[in-house]
């Protein structure tokens, strides 16, 4: 797997942290192997102009989604999942920040952040919360992959709930 994070944030995160939850989402979703991804790292700022130019909305979000390749999971586990290229998370941790201190158990920036990514990851594979079965289905592999990861990792205590809706 290929997956490069890149700060241009000016803000300190646990990168590994963010590139090995990557991994582990899309090892999980079984993409193959060499499939690329990359993940950015912005500022306040330049998340606002992104979601402003993408969705015409105000203000900065959380977490974006680029698609390249339109790369599904495969259907059955016996079939050969496609190569490609992914596409691009854009994370934002001054949002991330704001949104792990009001979660109704608190967690940390690089928490949410890790939750984002994993969300990330899940709308460049198709995935969608528009509707309550969508919603269901994304949010309930999102936290099998969270607490996954964070179980192979060693780490105790209740996974971040997500904070967006």
């Amino acid at each position: 797997m290929s997956i490069d994070v890149n700060n241009e944030s000016g803000t300190d995160i646990d990168e590994q942290a963010v590139l090995d939850v990557a991994r582990y989402a899309l090892a999980r979703m079984r993409i193959h192997p060499l499939s690329e991804l990359s993940v950015i790292v912005v500022d306040a700022d330049a998340m606002e102009q992104l979601h402003i130019q993408w969705m015409d909305l105000p203000g900065p979000t959380d977490v974006m989604s680029f698609p390249m390749d339109e790369l599904r999971p495969p259907a059955k586990d016996d079939d050969e999942p496609p190569q490609g290229l992914l596409g691009d998370i854009v994370l934002c941790p001054e949002v991330a920040k704001k949104q792990g201190e009001e979660a109704p158990t608190g967690h940390s920036m690089d928490e949410e952040l890790q939750l984002l990514t994993v969300h990330g990851v899940l709308h460049l594979l198709g995935y969608d919360h528009e509707e309550p079965d969508e919603k269901a289905e994304m949010f309930g592999l999102q936290a099998a992959i969270i607490d996954g990861w964070r179980a192979e990792r060693g780490i105790e205590g209740p996974s971040p709930a997500p904070t967006f809706t």
